[in-house]
């Protein structure tokens, strides 16, 4: 009866360990271009890693030719440009928002804009203060559809 007894908890505890969820899924890997000195490109960074990718950050002074190289016009640029995937993602895009995109795969766009700095978006909370703010999908001629709209706080 011991022997049983014994089985039966091994058995359990496989059972338990390979329906496990998987708790840490692997980080989606990208790069952040960003001013050495903007605080809010670096709180941008945290919540994405925060949210499942793995930002390295990039510190330059001219930000320009990465936006050029990219395909941001200066109508949607911002203070950082990330690229993951080969896809751009221009300012303060919440990681939910790259993330369907990136499952998505578009092939007819280019990336997401978030124009300016919004507050109330990733990396500009203050106070409870929200701006209304579009995401922009943006294809290789620099033509813009809205991706989603974002007019409440963001939850975590």
């Amino acid at each position: 009866m011991t022997i049983k007894h014994k089985n039966i908890k091994a058995l359990t505890a496989s059972l338990f360990l390979f329906t496990m969820p998987v708790l840490a899924e692997e980080a989606i890997q990208g790069e952040n271009y960003q001013t050495p000195t903007c605080g809010c490109c670096k709180a941008w960074v945290k919540h994405m890693n925060e949210n499942g990718f793995a930002l390295k950050m990039n510190f330059e002074n001219n930000l320009h030719p990465i936006k050029q190289d990219s395909g941001i016009r200066p109508e949607y640029a911002s203070c950082h440009t990330a690229i993951i995937q080969g896809y751009a993602f221009e300012g303060h895009v919440p990681a939910e928002e790259v993330k369907r995109f990136l499952a998505e795969k578009p092939d007819h766009l280019k990336g997401l804009a978030v124009a300016g700095m919004p507050m109330g978006s990733p990396g500009m909370e203050y106070n409870n203060q929200i701006t209304p703010y579009d995401v922009l999908a943006f294809d290789e001629n620099g033509k813009t559809v809205v991706w989603s709209s974002h007019h409440q706080p963001q939850t975590k």
